[in-house]
């Protein structure tokens, strides 16, 4: 190894074509089904929410996808990302590891989220689409697509989860900035909305309620407007995937191979992004890297959730899919982790944890910030919350390798910088943050949350 610590493509290894890991995926897709009839759904109704394009990647099989001319432009902006290798923070471990971090901060936006907003603004344009809607939780998914929306003159609708919008004001002065509207989810502006404050006056707000109310006001606005999403679904998994192959050109740069690959997972676009590529060698190629998907204790969906089908949302109106939930009507602790607050996983990705191709944790919120701190202070770079969860399992492997002796080749994903969570860091220093842990009595509980589906054989 030289003393090289950064990797750097050329914007002439921007990737042209994004992966589609359900071209190698030995487990099968699951349907997607009608929220009100529980029947696989049909291109018709997807397009209510959807442009044409966006369906077709969701539902294709496709090994690569080409990416537009008009996409590449502006990812040109960015992309390609730097890895950089953590010998700063090897160090202060004393690990015989070698610890390397792709790092998607370096975004107008400050994270990964940019990399699916454009293209999904992108074909919104050019079907002709006059508003986007959408939700956030931390704000980084809000920020990309108002960004984006700008960039192709097509306004945007932010509902942002209540405990986010009260906790990360100046995430919510970006997106306006940007030109985006941003209102508190639960808002007084749906039927959704007012339910849920009918109910709980001082709803915190989630995810999936966030879900309802932008999925709520773009069905009922005659075409006008569709309904874009920053995780969980197929075609985002399939943007984020430039990050993975970024990646594998700088670690033949790097002149390693990846013993665990990591990411944080909320819904699981970064972690797919910088995992599938990954998983594609393992599969085509013989590799054998580990995969690592890190999520809070207070939402274990992947480590204690239920694989079945469920709703996307609270209020029952997006549609269902098969993914590991903790119940569509799950209703979070305010955790600093904004992005990480959602009941359910991706589709695609949950099937793959079930089948044992990618592996699962959950981590406390005192040790993501303490290791998040250690990071910043070695590293200099101040990570968002969801990120240091990637983090957080990286030391912990670093520190096996340690009291083992190993060399170990660790790579993770930092999906974004914590520069507008300096409120969560106070607290963490202050000794405020409160742990949450899924109580593990509900689980025998969740399936009764959950829809009734019989699908025929």
């Amino acid at each position: 190894m030289s003393d090289q610590i950064r990797f750097d493509l050329s914007q002439s290894d921007l990737p042209k074509f994004y992966y589609n890991i359900n071209a190698d995926s030995p487990v099968a897709p699951n349907p997607v089904l009608n929220p009100v009839t529980l029947e696989p759904v049909t291109p018709d109704f997807l397009s209510v929410l959807f442009p044409m394009e966006v369906i077709m990647q969701e539902i294709s099989t496709e090994r690569y996808i080409e990416i537009p001319d008009e996409v590449r432009e502006i990812y040109k902006l960015w992309r390609p990302t730097p890895l950089m290798r953590a010998a700063r923070l090897e160090k202060a471990l004393g690990t015989p590891a070698h610890i390397y971090y792709k790092y998607e901060g370096v975004s107008p936006s400050g994270s990964h989220k940019s990399n699916t907003a454009v293209p999904q603004a992108f074909y919104n344009k050019i079907s002709g689409t006059k508003a986007l809607t959408t939700e956030t939780g931390a704000g980084q998914w809000g920020s990309a697509l108002s960004m984006a929306g700008k960039f192709f003159d097509i306004p945007v609708e932010v509902y942002m989860v209540r405990v986010s919008y009260d906790q990360k004001p100046y995430r919510r002065y970006l997106m306006e900035t940007y030109g985006g509207e941003v209102y508190a989810s639960p808002s007084d502006r749906t039927d959704a909305g007012r339910a849920a404050l009918a109910e709980d006056p001082n709803c915190n707000g989630s995810l999936g309620l966030a879900i309802s109310e932008a999925v709520e006001v773009a069905a009922k606005s005659g075409g006008k407007k569709k309904y874009s999403l920053g995780s969980v679904l197929h075609h985002v998994c399939i943007h984020q995937s430039i990050v993975g192959e970024e990646t594998l050109k700088q670690m033949d740069m790097a002149g390693e191979y990846p013993d665990v690959v990591i990411g944080c997972v909320g819904g699981g676009s970064n972690f797919s992004g910088i995992a599938y590529p990954f998983l594609r060698e393992n599969l085509k190629n013989g590799q054998r890297t580990r995969l690592l998907a890190v999520e809070p204790t207070a939402t274990p969906s992947l480590t204690k959730g239920i694989f079945a089908f469920d709703y996307g949302d609270t209020a029952k109106m997006a549609p269902v899919v098969k993914m590991h939930t903790l119940g569509h009507d799950f209703m979070p602790p305010a955790i600093h982790a904004g992005g990480l607050r959602y009941h359910g996983m991706a589709p695609v990705l949950s099937a793959l944890v079930d089948a044992g191709y990618i592996d699962a944790m959950a981590v406390d919120q005192k040790s993501v910030f303490a290791a998040a701190s250690v990071f910043a202070q070695t590293e200099g770079i101040l990570p968002a919350p969801e990120s240091a969860h990637a983090i957080c399992a990286a030391v912990k492997e670093a520190l096996e390798a340690k009291e083992k002796g190993e060399k170990k080749v660790i790579v993770f994903n930092l999906s974004g910088h914590g520069h507008f969570d300096l409120a969560a860091y106070e607290s963490y220093h202050q000794g405020k943050l409160v742990d949450a842990a899924y109580p593990d009595e509900k689980i025998a509980d969740i399936p009764n949350h959950l829809p009734k589906v019989k699908l025929a054989t």
